[in-house]
């Protein structure tokens, strides 16, 4: 069972409690969903401690100052994580560019990239939100990508303003370090962008590497196309992980055009002492 004592809220949200120190909220700015997949879900709870509880713990410390990650001096989001863990770059200001990291992981022998959410204090982050229309995906950055892919133009400029710098520290790390995997996580806004650059890293590493993306309270991230093309790069190699009724990966609503891709896990429900009791994998797009 999944303890969810060792997450934190969403803001006044309910979300993955105490890994994910969150303190955004886009609220009543958006609606909510339409059409939903029919497919039956399968239960897992015995496997979502497993496979998702490191990466919320590298998505918390997200949200720590890139001082405090890189001395690895960040109380309790670091301590959850346990010794060995090398930081490799740091960066973001909290602002137009949220904090992020990429460290390696001796544990596992991967290369972490993390990412952190909206900074509910600063207006400029919060800017990164609410700059909701549908715009072209940047096709001289993904050139695979089909003319239709349209992306939220607000979560495309956070992504560019970390890409590169990104991109050329992972390949610094995985040469670096030998590790022969990649975790890309986020939370949020952070998850949004987690997923831009999963695809560029896709599209970028030897694809012998094993890239895995989890990420926490995925937004809406562009239209039908996109979620497809997510689809198809990620594929079994993706998760999104939703909790009960957190309004968030509702927005943007669907009758802006906007698509949620597969792979979502979703807590339907958690017991007195903070368990879930209720995990599902749903398969398709658009899930209740």
């Amino acid at each position: 069972m999944l303890k969810l004592s060792t997450f934190t809220l969403l803001g006044s949200l309910p979300f993955l409690q105490a890994a994910l120190a969150a303190p955004f909220s886009l609220g009543s700015l958006f609606g909510n969903s339409a059409t939903k997949s029919t497919d039956a879900p399968t239960n897992l709870e015995e496997t979502v401690t497993t496979n998702f509880l490191r990466p919320a713990q590298f998505s918390r410390v997200a949200y720590c100052s890139s001082a405090a990650v890189t001395s690895w001096k960040c109380g309790a989001p670091c301590e959850s994580l346990g010794g060995g863990i090398e930081v490799l770059q740091a960066g973001g200001d909290d602002e137009l560019i949220p904090m992020y990291f990429i460290a390696h992981d001796p544990a596992t022998e991967s290369i972490i990239v993390a990412h952190q959410g909206t900074e509910s204090s600063s207006i400029l982050s919060i800017l990164n939100d609410v700059q909701i229309p549908l715009v072209p995906l940047n096709s001289s950055r993904f050139p695979n990508a089909g003319e239709d892919v349209k992306v939220h133009e607000g979560f495309q400029k956070t992504f560019e303003r970390t890409a590169d710098g990104l991109l050329a520290g992972v390949k610094t790390g995985l040469a670096s370090t030998g590790a022969s995997k990649v975790l890309v996580t986020g939370h949020s806004l952070g998850a949004a962008v987690a997923m831009m650059d999963a695809i560029m890293l896709h599209q970028e590493l030897d694809p012998s590497l094993q890239i895995t993306t989890t990420v926490f309270g995925l937004p809406r991230g562009g239209n039908a196309a996109w979620a497809d093309l997510v689809d198809a790069t990620l594929a079994d190699t993706m998760t999104h992980i939703t909790n009960q009724n957190d309004p968030v990966p509702n927005l943007p609503p669907q009758f802006l055009k906007y698509q949620h891709p597969g792979g979502e896990v979703h807590i339907r429900a958690v017991d007195a002492n903070g368990e879930a009791t209720d995990v599902v994998s749903c398969t398709g797009q658009e899930n209740e």
